[in-house]
């Protein structure tokens, strides 16, 4: 068969596997690509296939082999329900081998950069929450951290980079968006494609402040996983501006399947969010680590309060939505259409 074009990484019942054997398995019986695990875009003789959770971003629907635009087979490696502690040891080990981590401080990508014992990035305003608090978790996890300070200058230029691209525009996105960018533009000045982060962590294990007041946690948890899709598509969009990709091992099938078969008031209660999660991460944390409860990664960062000021600045008061739709404009982006 002509050579595949293999975007990202791929495993077979975890173990990866090279580009010779990717190759090996789609010249045979495709079947055997429909338990194909790990983050990936692969092309080849007119198809297409791509990872089970659409984690790689590319022109074929998540968990799907695509051959002359028909879908051929599915794409799910269909792991039997396991411990959560050990999926996520196999999820970061498999993911491990290079790249690094974007490490805020708390216990998702604290737990990640742990298991990964790669470097470590953070992004953030002078003094703001994620640079102090990264800087105490690598502390006390003896991780080697970068530090990337952002200011106004900084932000309004890379928004300019960021808002062509993402699928949604208002103050949250962008601000998420414009700290990511950042990140991989940083990972891509030092080598690196692959970024290692935290995200589907709130989603699956209920790490938002409102699930705190919900009158229905599973409806509230379902619907935000599903939501996952179109974060995906706005962070290695971003991502993609410094050819890199956001890699995310809570998003491993086998994380995913482990942390869908615990009940959902088993993630939240005694009014402590993300509770299995906290019990996995106290064995390889400490407890300070694995408990804390942080800011949200806009707040965290400071990049909110900086396009806050920025609008302020430019004559928008606090309409920040208004602001950021003028550069989105200015750029080429028809924000109707977002």
């Amino acid at each position: 068969m002509p050579s595949a074009r293999v975007k990202g990484w791929v495993e077979l019942d975890a173990i990866r596997l090279t580009q010779r054997q990717v190759e090996a398995v789609l010249s045979g019986d495709l079947s055997r690509a429909s338990r194909f695990g790990g983050e990936f875009l692969i092309e080849w003789n007119g198809c297409l296939a791509r990872d089970h959770f659409g984690i790689m971003a590319g022109d074929c629907p998540p968990g799907t082999v695509l051959c002359n635009g028909k879908v051929v087979e599915k794409v799910d490696p269909a792991y039997p329900v396991m411990d959560l502690g050990k999926a996520i040891e196999i999820a970061v080990g498999l993911r491990s081998d290079e790249g690094v981590v974007a490490l805020s401080g708390g216990v998702d990508s604290a737990l990640v950069a742990k298991l990964a014992r790669l470097e470590c990035v953070v992004v953030g305003a002078s003094g703001s929450h994620d640079i102090s608090r990264a800087k105490q978790v690598a502390r006390e996890l003896c991780l080697p951290l970068e530090q990337v300070l952002i200011d106004s200058g900084m932000i309004e230029d890379s928004m300019r980079n960021v808002l062509p691209v993402i699928p949604k525009i208002d103050p949250v996105n962008v601000s998420i968006a414009t700290t990511l960018y950042f990140v991989a533009e940083w990972a891509e000045a030092h080598g690196h494609q692959r970024i290692l982060a935290g995200q589907g962590a709130d989603e699956l294990f209920g790490g938002y402040a409102r699930y705190l007041q919900t009158e229905n946690l599973a409806e509230d948890l379902e619907r935000d996983f599903q939501g996952l899709a179109l974060q995906l598509a706005r962070d290695q969009a971003v991502a993609a501006l410094h050819g890199a990709y956001f890699s995310l091992p809570y998003m491993d099938v086998r994380v995913v399947r482990a942390a869908r078969s615990i009940p959902p008031e088993m993630k939240v209660y005694d009014n402590i969010r993300k509770r299995p999660l906290r019990d996995v991460a106290e064995k390889y944390l400490p407890a300070s680590v694995a408990r804390y409860e942080k800011k949200a990664m806009q707040y965290g960062s400071g990049m909110m309060k900086e396009i806050q000021r920025l609008a302020k600045r430019r004559g928008y008061g606090k309409s920040v939505q208004s602001y950021v739709e003028k550069i989105a404009q200015e750029e080429g982006r028809n924000v109707r259409g977002a």
